[in-house]
């Protein structure tokens, strides 16, 4: 590490991103990415591109995508604020409406980013245990003394709150930002809060295109809210990088958010493939938890989580597994094509049959 570094980012618990290793083929089911590829209109609207434009800068007000985004939420334009991804939005939330010394509340077990940009922006981070069936009690956020993080489908364990759960605590929190991370919401049974912004002044909802739009490698998220919030957001970011998105993913996100149909149907076909992959994984003896996202938080009686993790690596499969209280013995597995579905139980099974 260089001698230059500061101290503050020296010491920093950073966080880890799942692995993208070169060496060999594998079926990739430890970063959550979409297995199918973007809306056939991104394909389109890609060959259409004029790269002389690239000499330019791209429109900073991303007025373009946000059209489209309002379009397809049914939300005016000055409701949504685009990011380069929904990490981004994410930091610009901490750097926007978070003062140093702040107490940020979120579940103990959840993104690893939160707790990240919470030191990353001398925050006070207050991790609230989820109870024993990892689901989250509505109560432990009523009247909070700091601004509240849920991500909803919660990551890693997929469980999702109902959007009157959320509107409960947006209720007992008047004072105080609660931003919901919707990241997964897509592959849930319509838990999606962005409606509840007509109804709530201190609601921001961040999404991302890198799940069900299938755009992991484009970088694109979305942030709804009041003017008031998404202008805070605009503020931050002309404060960072005035240009955050690119013109060519400024552009296939348009051409995204307009087909619906498409993002529906993927979305319903990874469903039903993470149906039949929790019901496979306990035939083989596994606890699923009960997931609304496009991966399942698992574990076995008969192997622990990193042995597993680490044999399944070893037959080209990649899970991600978290060495962390609570949650050590389980895998967390994206939801693939229903071959990579297979194939996973599959190694699964010649696992268990030699230990």
């Amino acid at each position: 590490m260089s001698r230059f570094i500061g101290s503050h980012m020296k010491n920093m618990d950073v966080y880890a991103p799942g692995e993208q290793p070169q060496d060999k083929s594998y079926i990739k089911l430890n970063t959550n990415e979409c297995p199918y590829p973007p809306s056939p209109k991104v394909k389109e609207r890609l060959a259409e591109l004029d790269t002389d434009r690239l000499r330019l800068y791209p429109d900073p007000a991303a007025k373009r995508l946000r059209q489209a985004a309002a379009a397809a939420f049914g939300l005016p334009a000055d409701c949504v604020f685009a990011g380069g991804g929904s990490d981004e939005i994410l930091g610009f939330t901490f750097m926007a409406f978070f003062d140093p010394g702040d107490r940020v509340y979120f579940p103990d077990i959840t993104y690893g980013f939160y707790p990240v940009y919470a030191g990353l922006f001398g925050l006070s981070a207050r991790a609230v245990p989820l109870k024993d069936d990892f689901t989250i009690d509505i109560g432990d956020y009523f009247g909070r003394d700091g601004h509240i993080v849920i991500a909803n489908p919660n990551a890693p364990t997929g469980i999702a709150l109902e959007k009157a759960q959320i509107a409960e605590i947006l209720r007992n929190n008047p004072e105080r930002l609660v931003v919901v991370d919707e990241a997964y919401v897509d592959f849930s049974e319509d838990k999606t809060c962005v409606g509840l912004i007509k109804d709530f002044d201190n609601l921001l909802v961040i999404q991302t295109f890198s799940k069900s739009r299938a755009f992991a490698g484009m970088r694109l998220g979305l942030a709804f809210g009041r003017p008031e919030l998404t202008g805070g957001l605009e503020r931050a970011k002309y404060a960072f990088n005035p240009y955050n998105i690119d013109m060519i993913s400024m552009e296939l996100g348009a051409a995204a958010l307009g087909d619906t149909a498409y993002l529906r149907a993927i979305a319903a076909k990874i469903a039903g493939t993470r149906g039949r992959m929790a019901a496979g994984l306990k035939e083989l003896g596994f606890e699923a938890l009960p997931s609304e996202a496009n991966f399942l938080f698992a574990r076995s009686k008969a192997i622990g989580g990193e042995e597993l993790y680490k044999r399944l690596k070893d037959k080209g499969v990649l899970v991600r597994h978290f060495n962390k209280p609570r949650i050590d013995e389980f895998v967390r597995i994206t939801v693939g094509t229903d071959y990579e579905a297979g194939v996973l139980l599959e190694k699964i099974r010649e696992i268990l049959e030699i230990i």
